[in-house]
């Protein structure tokens, strides 16, 4: 046990300083032992000195080696007496002795300019520490030839062999502390470097976005995302082509949410559903007159989209005559309305998409070859379901959660065999066929779990138009079993006796069963 300060008071003054000396330096070997934020630490070790031994205002800097500035790391207090431009001399000493690598003492701080090394410390007039307001001594923290900080104190030694100990006692509390500075300083590059990382990564996050819109992770989806990314700043027309039910809509979306034009208006229309007489009206607007029913002027869709985007969906669907039009407003900006003569200009970014093969059309004649080139400026094509299967667990548990909460039900999970079912299936109508069997799923759905025979039958025969055959309905009737088993195994985590009473059988009958379709119970248990 270390002496206390009692004990100390009756050795003799050079003997009671080694004590005090090893007592001081056996407290900071065992804090830096137990670890802790250094910050922490040294400001009691700063302390401890203070008390002990007599070296006031200790401060420990350390070296930043970003921007090659010393930064105040811990210190006890801020000299009292001194003026401001006299504490900034100490880290000028300090920032010299980072240099240097060597200590320098200042004998009376009263006159901060005079200062000495510490290797002349024994030149020091002996009368200039007896009248002075004591000495300043500032030590490198240094490990294996790199400096790393400084460590400094007042000390109120009145003679050279004292404030000798001073700093050799200073130097050995340096040396030890080297280690844990270096520590810090590793920690503390390691967090800039990850925060650094961390910036980099989301700017490239940024750059590789997935709209907010859309799901999925495929890599096909992947190659969407990037063209959306590539086109949605420019203002040029984008042809967004494949199969119906994909998502094109959504993906004109994304570009638009992305672009210039994102506080802008997004009209949206569909030109296989309007009749041949009324298309050009809905696009383009008409004057008052301009044929039976036409009480009033009216605004066009592309007037309506000014500033902002337009959506021509089906756009292979267009009659010839509109398609003329069409090509005027890509390339001129302008038109006339219906019945009118005054010439009409819009600002409108164009997104047309299509599920046909305007290729054929062109060659057909049912589609202008120079209206083709003007859309086809950047086209995206968007996967069919099937070319990302990857894709569907993630799109069927939006949906569920989707129209759990719309019908107002707890759907928690889909059962293994309605996830075969899915994963089998070939999905002619895409992601619009999936959200409509899992929208009827949730409706059909009476527990929290989501069945293979709350799906559609095109699901559980894929080839519904043959004749069904004995063996098909017993693998079907086995089939629905071993979920029922599967499913009651995972509700009471692998308990036998619990699925039993579940099921309404015996013990020894699911015993029977679970051995008969190879499920093991045990896999199910905590």
């Amino acid at each position: 046990m270390p002496p206390s300060n009692a004990d100390l008071a009756n050795l003799p003054a050079p003997l009671c300083r080694v004590i005090q000396e090893l007592k001081i330096l056996f407290d900071i070997a065992r804090t830096l032992q137990e670890g802790g934020e250094l910050q922490d630490v040294m400001s009691g070790l700063l302390h401890e000195i203070s008390e002990v031994i007599g070296l006031h205002n200790g401060t420990l800097r350390i070296l930043n080696r970003a921007i090659n500035e010393t930064q105040v790391e811990a210190v006890q207090e801020v000299p009292r007496g001194i003026a401001t431009n006299e504490f900034e001399r100490f880290n000028q000493i300090a920032a010299r002795v980072i240099e240097k690598g060597e200590a320098e003492v200042i004998p009376d701080i009263g006159r901060p300019m005079h200062v000495v090394h510490g290797t002349a410390i024994q030149t020091v007039d002996w009368r200039v520490l007896a009248a002075g307001k004591g000495a300043f001594l500032c030590v490198p923290v240094a490990r294996t030839n790199e400096i790393l900080g400084t460590l400094s104190v007042i000390s109120h030694s009145k003679t050279v062999v004292s404030l000798q100990a001073d700093l050799r006692l200073l130097t050995l509390i340096a040396q030890m502390i080297a280690q844990a500075v270096k520590q810090r300083q590793r920690a503390h590059e390691q967090i800039d470097y990850f925060r650094q990382e961390n910036e980099r990564l989301q700017e490239q996050l940024k750059r590789h976005f997935r709209p907010g819109n859309m799901i999925g992770n495929s890599s096909v989806m992947q190659t969407v995302y990037h063209s959306i990314e590539q086109v949605a700043a420019s203002n040029t027309t984008v042809l967004i082509r494949g199969e119906s039910g994909v998502g094109k809509e959504l993906v004109a979306h994304a570009v638009h949410e992305r672009s210039p034009r994102a506080g802008k208006p997004f009209v949206k229309i569909n030109c296989a559903a309007l009749p041949e007489s009324i298309v050009e009206s809905e696009l383009f607007g008409h004057e008052r007159g301009a044929f039976t029913g036409a009480i009033a002027m009216r605004k066009g869709r592309f007037e309506l989209a000014h500033r902002g985007t337009i959506f021509l969906d089906e756009v292979g669907e267009l009659p010839l005559q509109t398609q003329a039009k069409l090509l005027r407003i890509l390339q001129e900006k302008e038109f006339e309305r219906v019945g009118g003569t005054e010439t009409l200009r819009c600002d409108v970014r164009v997104i047309a998409a299509t599920n046909r093969s305007l290729e054929e059309f062109v060659e057909q004649g049912k589609f202008r070859e120079d209206l083709y080139y003007r859309l086809n400026v950047f086209p995206v094509y968007v996967p069919a379901l099937r070319e990302r299967k990857t894709d569907i667990l993630q799109l069927a548990d939006f949906f569920v959660e989707k129209y759990s909460v719309a019908n107002g039900k707890d759907i928690k999970r889909i059962s293994t065999a309605a996830i075969d079912m899915l994963m089998s299936y070939h999905w002619p109508g895409n992601v619009r066929e999936l959200e409509n069997c899992i929208e009827r799923a949730t409706l059909l759905a009476t527990e929290d779990v989501i069945h293979g025979w709350h799906l559609p039958p095109t699901l559980q025969m894929p080839e519904s138009s043959q004749p069904i055959q004995e063996s098909k309905i017993k693998a079907a009737i086995h089939g629905v079993e071993r979920e029922f088993l599967v499913d009651a195994l995972k509700t009471h985590k692998g308990n036998m006796a619990a699925v039993a009473r579940h099921l309404g059988l015996t013990e020894r009958v699911v015993g029977l069963r679970v051995k008969k379709y190879g499920i093991d119970a045990r896999s199910f248990r905590p």
